[in-house]
């Protein structure tokens, strides 16, 4: 399996801890097609605790994500996962920090314009309250 890399290092769970989820880039190495996503460290669960149902976050399935595009997902099945690299763009401390640095990218490399890019289309909200300034 093709590991998610950051700053050409591999990702850890260490690297985890402290953001709520990441932007990546999913490169086709066969092509040169990528591919610009976000994803989650947590999803939203449910555990029963003293009778009652409590929503609760509990991990995601991060390190075995290969993004949600059809076309991507296709191509990763006919070439194999060995054809492909996994790159984590930015680590995000919020929903809305992943949102925003999702929709830069797109929109900076132009992914929805150009051939050499999977994205399909691009749908964001954002709260300008909860992005951290850097």
């Amino acid at each position: 399996m093709t590991a998610w890399t950051y700053q050409n290092e591999p990702v850890t769970e260490e690297d985890t801890l402290n953001h709520y989820g990441f932007v990546y880039q999913i490169t086709n190495n066969v092509t040169g097609r990528k591919y610009i996503g976000r994803k989650y460290f947590t999803k939203a669960g449910y555990k029963i605790i003293k009778g009652k149902r409590r929503k609760i976050r509990k991990p995601s399935d991060w390190v075995d994500y290969w993004g949600s595009n059809g076309s991507l997902k296709k191509d990763i099945g006919d070439l194999g996962a060995m054809r492909f690299s996994r790159e984590v763009l930015r680590f995000c401390k919020n929903r809305s920090e992943c949102s925003y640095w999702e929709t830069h990218y797109i929109i900076e490399n132009q992914a929805l314009l150009r051939d050499d890019y999977y994205n399909e289309w691009l749908s964001v909200k954002v709260s300008k309250k909860n992005l951290v300034k850097s």
